[in-house]
């Protein structure tokens, strides 16, 4: 079931939200984790079992934890959490890597990726790493540990939330009027984000990069790359504001997990500004452990290396995605050691066109289904220099006139500027007539994600690589 789905919009989640506004706290616990299992459910009737046993090995894992053999029981939980998604997510990777190198035929194992499994497993993991530092207290109660890792509105596509970050909402909360409503614009305005914009751009990416590399050139190659630039941004962000925004109509208050990356000035920037829950996971767990930035400039650049090496490999099981977070990594070091200074001053306008260039041309990476394809796509970027009748006809109908016109929000709400002036409007004697304008556009854009999803059957839920 996607937020996105008639199925979602129109019966699961005004349903469950009427349910859960008579219900106790006590009670609303219970109900949100059984919907928020059939939610899952839903889509994968056979891995919801897989969650439930993973919740439970957690579960049992911590309190032992506490009780016994403390480290012992801690590494082994961690091996168990990183084995499972060895098996489930790189099984079937590993084992192609290693015929490849050594000549073998080792039989290939054909498991579906369990959805979200990226996201949970690392939820539960900085539970427990938490719970084993004394950063947060034991949770003793199953139930309440289950509705964490397994709430609907971030199970499958994020933010990841840390426990410390709703520790206190799984006992006391409220649900208000200002906190529905604003809750409800910030999921209309994520629902827009994706069917409207990304969607539409969506369509293009996927044209040009399925063509033949014959039929490319630098035209076509840079049609598709933007396009997937705007896809992934409004589909990623969309999805994590239609789940804050169901978090304030429960009385949940998750984490912001996009700031506007593309008006960064630098790769630094843009990974404090993009997907921030995963980059704060990989800061805190992983880069600190490491040493950080606290010795040599030489080990921070092997520890950066290392943590977009495992970025990458995060979001899916293929060399495209290993070397899009190496990519990164190198561009983070040249930084850091100051090859690369286009962030301040008359250079900054510079730093914004060199980040926007090295995201670009890192997401064709990470898009493309090989490092074979990655290569002819970017290699078109830069020298595809064939043009003919044919190209023409590709680009007349790939370039639809909806893409044109959907150029110009796409660009508007990349940056801050509805944002800034919502600020102004509010410090000002217009504030009520903001308010009611605000409500009046986001009616507006429900009617037209309405529209959309009764005229058009393409949604596609790109989650499902991850």
């Amino acid at each position: 079931m996607l937020f996105s789905s008639p199925v979602f919009l129109f019966s699961f989640l005004p349903l469950v939200y009427l349910i859960n506004m008579k219900l106790p706290i006590k009670y609303s616990n219970g109900f949100l984790t059984a919907v928020s299992l059939l939610f899952y459910a839903w889509g994968e009737p056979v891995y919801i079992l897989l969650l439930i046993a993973s919740l439970t090995m957690n579960y049992l894992a911590t309190v032992l934890m506490m009780r016994w053999h403390k480290k012992q029981i801690f590494i082994l939980c961690i091996l168990m959490n990183l084995g499972l998604l060895a098996v489930f997510k790189y099984a079937g990777f590993f084992v192609g890597s290693v015929n490849a190198v050594t000549g073998l035929s080792l039989g290939i194992p054909e498991i579906r990726l369990p959805l979200g499994i990226s996201f949970f497993t690392f939820q539960v993991m900085s539970y427990v790493i938490d719970v084993y530092a004394g950063k947060v207290a034991l949770q003793k109660s199953f139930l309440k540990l289950m509705l964490y890792i397994s709430f609907f509105p971030q199970l499958i596509a994020g933010p990841i939330v840390k426990y410390k970050e709703i520790e206190l909402r799984l006992s006391e909360r409220q649900i208000t009027t200002a906190a529905t409503a604003a809750g409800i614009k910030r999921f209309i305005g994520g629902l827009s984000k994706k069917l409207l914009i990304a969607n539409t751009f969506a369509l293009a990416a996927d044209q040009v990069f399925a063509m033949q590399p014959d039929k490319l050139n630098i035209s076509l190659a840079w049609i598709g790359a933007i396009s997937y630039v705007i896809q992934i941004y409004f589909d990623f962000s969309g999805y994590s504001d239609m789940a804050i925004g169901l978090g304030k109509m429960f009385g949940f208050d998750f984490p912001e997990n996009f700031n506007y990356p593309y008006i960064s000035a630098s790769i630094h920037e843009f990974w404090k500004r993009w997907h921030i829950s995963l980059s704060s996971w990989f800061r805190e767990y992983l880069y600190f452990p490491l040493g950080g930035n606290r010795k040599s400039k030489f080990r921070t650049a092997l520890n950066r290396t290392i943590v977009f090496f495992f970025t990458g490999l995060w979001h899916g099981a293929n060399y495209t995605f290993i070397l899009w977070g190496l990519f990164h990594g190198l561009f983070l070091t040249l930084e850091t050691m100051g090859v690369i200074r286009l962030n301040k001053g008359r250079l900054k306008p510079l730093g914004h066109v060199y980040t926007l260039l090295v995201v670009t041309v890192g997401f064709v990476i990470f898009r493309a289904d090989t490092l074979a394809q990655a290569a002819m796509l970017v290699i078109n970027m830069f020298a595809g220099f064939t043009f003919n009748e044919g190209t023409k006809i590709a680009v007349g109908l790939i370039v639809s006139p909806l893409l044109i016109f959907c150029i110009i929000p796409a660009v508007v709400f990349s940056a801050p500027v509805v944002r800034i002036i919502s600020q102004r409007l509010d410090r000002s004697s217009l504030k009520p007539a903001a308010g009611f304008v605000s409500g009046a556009v986001s009616l507006g854009l429900y009617f037209l994600c309405i529209l959309n999803l009764s005229t058009s059957s393409y949604n596609p839920f790109i989650y499902f690589r991850f």
